[in-house]
């Protein structure tokens, strides 16, 4: 199974552009901080991903506010078949408040 999902901000998006199929995607740049504990110590987590959307839900994620929180859920795949890259593949995403 190929499941990935976890809170992070926009930091950098790009405009909406079609493949020669006319599918629309958006790519971005998100980042993750966050607090785990690992072997009973607690570990500060950081991480920048490229991230991108295609089909439906790239409009709405185009429309997204940059440094907005949010909730990504996806799965990662190579950024094409010969690299070693990954790519993370949103398939939704809803706005984050912490509580």
């Amino acid at each position: 199974m190929n499941q990935f999902q976890f809170v992070g901000t926009v930091a950098e998006r790009d405009v909406v552009r079609y493949t020669p199929a006319g599918i629309p995607i958006v790519q971005a740049r998100l980042q993750h901080q966050s607090e785990q504990v690992e072997a009973g110590i607690k570990r500060l987590v950081e991480f920048e991903m490229v991230a991108m959307a295609a089909g439906e839900i790239s409009g709405r994620f185009s429309q997204t506010p940059l440094g907005g929180l949010f909730r990504f859920s996806g799965f990662l795949a190579r950024k094409n078949r010969n690299s070693k890259s990954l790519v993370f593949h949103i398939i939704d995403f809803d706005p984050f408040t912490q509580v």
